[in-house]
């Protein structure tokens, strides 16, 4: 007999809301914050690239001993602060543009902050779900809740165009401000039981950090995802550094056309929504982890040829190759993520894994930054997009080329002793 629909299910249906709207306004801040700093606060390649770099740092900072208190703490207290936090400091934007006072300084300021506030979020957020339904249906769930960064991904843009086009940028922001609270009031509304160790059970908080790491880098698989994930994660915070730059200045477009380029862009996550689960079943839920980067991120050469022309449809294109690739590996190594780690490590395992491939990407930003400087946007493109195709080879020597579908949990202990 089969499950009801996880659309049936109230905790998971209250996160699931939560998401839709952070996401919304999510998006529509990924397009404002660097069109306040490129347009209204003037900013070249390298100070965009700080920018980048700021709103990630934060996993280089305090990822580790997140993943910490993630495990010691309930998990919906954590998300629920976490937007509050976001909320308060993304409010502060439009505030200081109302009153004159906004500058590149307090900007790099918010996003970091926003980045520490999001650092506790996520790593709690992969922890909490296997809290709220079972494991068998993980993959489900997390196929779920992509459905609704890809539908935000393609409603997010094109409305933060506008929005920005007619409100100005930090004005704008405005919006993802309001959207934490809405999230924050539906999170504190699940009602799931959570098992929060008893401070008898604490044993340090660098010797449980040394637990998170050896766990990820003993298990011969995860270590490969992490590998992957980090070096496509690298290369994404290049051309994130110089891709604004590259669409205003080098190709000319609007703010408008942006976010109608985003939001056509994105409807690949939407397409990729909706193959996960067909490719899982048909060719297996671990297999679709590895052929996602062989199969859609080579398409990504087609972008750094874009011009304001017919060349444009090949940024699209590229773009959206990709967002398909990029759901369908997620949903799979999120899942088995998730699968095979006990429940009492997984937020340990999150947070180290996040730790590397969230922590490369300030340093992406950065080296973005400076290559735009010396070299053109357009070479900077294609340094990134060259360096991405590599995230395919820890894949291709993993174990997971030997496995067809997600194992299931595995018992606490050294998972170097254990066969993957």
């Amino acid at each position: 007999m089969s499950s009801p629909s996880l659309f049936r299910h109230r905790n998971f249906m209250l996160l699931f809301g939560a998401d839709v709207i952070s996401q919304v306004g999510t998006q529509i801040s990924l397009l404002a914050l660097p069109l306040v700093a490129v347009i209204a606060l003037k900013a070249g390649p390298f100070e965009t690239g700080l920018l980048v770099a700021a709103e990630t740092a934060a996993f280089l900072l305090v990822g580790l001993p997140a993943g910490v208190w993630v495990d010691r703490m309930p998990r919906r207290r954590i998300l629920v602060a976490a937007d509050a936090a976001r909320a308060v400091l993304l409010g502060s934007v439009p505030l200081a543009w109302w009153l004159d006072a906004l500058t590149l300084p307090q900007l790099y300021g918010v996003a970091l902050g926003t980045g520490l506030a999001t650092v506790f979020f996520d790593i709690a957020y992969q922890s909490y779900l296997p809290s709220l339904i079972e494991r068998d249906r993980l993959v489900d769930g997390n196929a779920k809740l992509e459905i609704v960064r890809s539908a935000a991904g393609v409603a997010g843009p094109g409305a933060g165009g506008w929005l920005i086009q007619v409100l100005t940028a930090p004005v704008a922001v405005l919006a993802d401000a309001v959207s934490f609270l809405g999230s924050a009031l539906l999170l504190g509304r699940i009602d799931a039981a959570e098992r929060v160790p008893e401070r008898s059970e604490r044993r340090g908080l660098t010797k449980e950090i040394g637990e998170g790491l050896r766990y990820v880098a003993g298990h011969p698989i995860l270590r490969m995802i992490t590998a992957a994930t980090a070096t496509a994660n690298f290369a994404n915070g290049i051309l994130n550094a110089v891709s604004m730059i590259f669409l205003v200045r080098v190709i000319g477009l609007s703010e408008a056309g942006i976010g109608l380029l985003f939001s056509v862009t994105a409807v690949g996550g939407l397409v990729g929504v909706a193959l996960v689960g067909p490719l899982s079943r048909r060719v297996g839920s671990a297999r679709v982890i590895w052929l996602s980067a062989v199969v859609f991120y080579p398409f990504m050469l087609l972008v750094p040829f874009a011009e304001l022309d017919w060349r444009l449809a090949l940024y699209a294109v590229g773009m959206f190759m990709n967002s398909i690739g990029v759901i369908v590996y997620n949903v799979g190594q999120v899942s088995f993520r998730q699968a095979v780690t006990p429940e009492h490590l997984l937020g340990r395992m999150n947070a180290t894994i996040r730790f590397v491939v969230w922590g490369v990407l300030p340093l992406g930003g950065l080296v973005g930054g400076v290559l735009g400087e010396v070299f053109d946007v357009r070479a900077t493109l294609w340094i990134s997009v060259l360096l991405g195709l590599l995230s395919a080879v820890p894949l291709l020597l993993s174990p997971l080329r030997r496995m067809r579908d997600l194992p299931a949990a595995e018992p606490a202990g050294d998972p170097a002793d254990r066969a993957a």
